[in-house]
C-alpha cells in the first residue's frame, strides 16, 4: 500500500492509516470516486498546528524578536513556496490522487502540492499528537530555519513599516481583473497619500499586492 510505505518513510507508525489516505485526497479524485473526505479539513488544522509548532521554535529560538519580528520570520516558513519546497524535498507529490480529468492548470498543481504538506500535517497531529508533528518538523522545516533560507520576502511589510514612520497611510487598489474563474490575473495599485506610487500583477490579489509594494519600495 502507498500510504504503508510513505509512513515507513519517515518512521511514522500510525495507529489511523485512514487519515494519511484522505490527506492526499484532492476534491476531483473524490467526486469521482464518491468519496465523501478530501484533503480540504485536514489542511484546516495542519496549517494550524504548522503556525503553532514553528512559532514555539522561533519565540525559543531567540529572545530579542520582536512579535512583528516572529511574524515576518514565521511568514516565510510556512509561505505557499515554502510548503511546496517541503513537499517536493519529501516526495509527498507522488502520493497525491487526482481526479482523471481534473481541470487544473500548473499554478493550481502547485497549489494542491503545497496545500498536502499541511494535510499530512493534520493527519498526524490526529493520530499520534503534537510531539509526532515536532519530531517531523524538526526533520523538514527547522533545517531550512537554521540554513536562513528565503521563500518570500513581505515587501507589504516593510513599506508598511517605512510608511508608518512618517504616519503615511497605504491604500492597495484593484485595477483590473481577467482570466477565467480557475485562472485569473490581478493588477493592484499600491496608494500612499493618494498617489500611485507603483502596480503590480499576479495570480491572486495578494500576491499583486506584493508586487506592487516591491515596486513603490524603488520609489520611496
Amino acid at each position: 500500500m502507498v500510504t504503508k510505505q510513505l509512513l515507513n518513510k519517515f518512521s511514522i507508525k500510525p495507529i489511523n492509516t485512514h487519515l494519511y489516505e484522505v490527506a492526499f485526497f484532492h476534491e476531483s479524485y473524490s467526486n469521482e470516486n464518491d468519496i465523501c473526505e478530501c484533503y480540504q479539513r485536514l489542511e484546516f488544522l495542519g496549517d494550524a498546528v504548522l503556525d503553532l509548532v514553528v512559532s514555539e521554535f522561533l519565540y525559543n529560538m531567540d529572545s530579542n524578536l520582536t512579535e512583528g519580528q516572529l511574524t515576518r520570520i514565521r511568514s516565510n516558513y510556512v509561505c505557499k513556496k515554502a510548503l511546496y519546497t517541503y513537499s517536493m524535498e519529501l516526495g509527498l507529490d507522488q502520493y497525491i490522487k487526482l481526479g482523471s480529468n481534473p481541470e487544473l492548470i500548473r499554478r493550481e498543481v502547485d497549489s494542491v502540492i503545497s496545500d498536502v504538506f499541511e494535510s499530512f500535517i493534520g493527519a498526524l497531529y490526529l493520530d499520534l499528537g503534537l510531539e509526532s508533528v515536532k519530531e517531523f518538523v524538526a526533520k523538514t522545516v527547522i533545517p531550512h530555519i537554521n540554513n536562513k533560507d528565503i521563500f518570500f520576502y513581505d515587501y507589504k511589510s516593510e513599506l508598511k513599516l517605512l510608511c508608518d514612520q512618517d504616519y503615511r497611510d497605504i491604500i492597495y487598489k484593484l485595477i483590473k481583473e481577467e482570466g477565467v474563474p480557475h485562472d485569473k490575473t490581478f493588477t493592484m495599485a499600491v496608494l500612499i497619500k493618494g498617489k500611485n506610487y507603483g502596480m503590480g500583477t499576479g495570480g491572486s490579489k495578494k500576491e499583486a499586492e506584493q508586487n506592487a509594494a516591491k515596486i513603490a519600495l524603488t520609489k520611496i
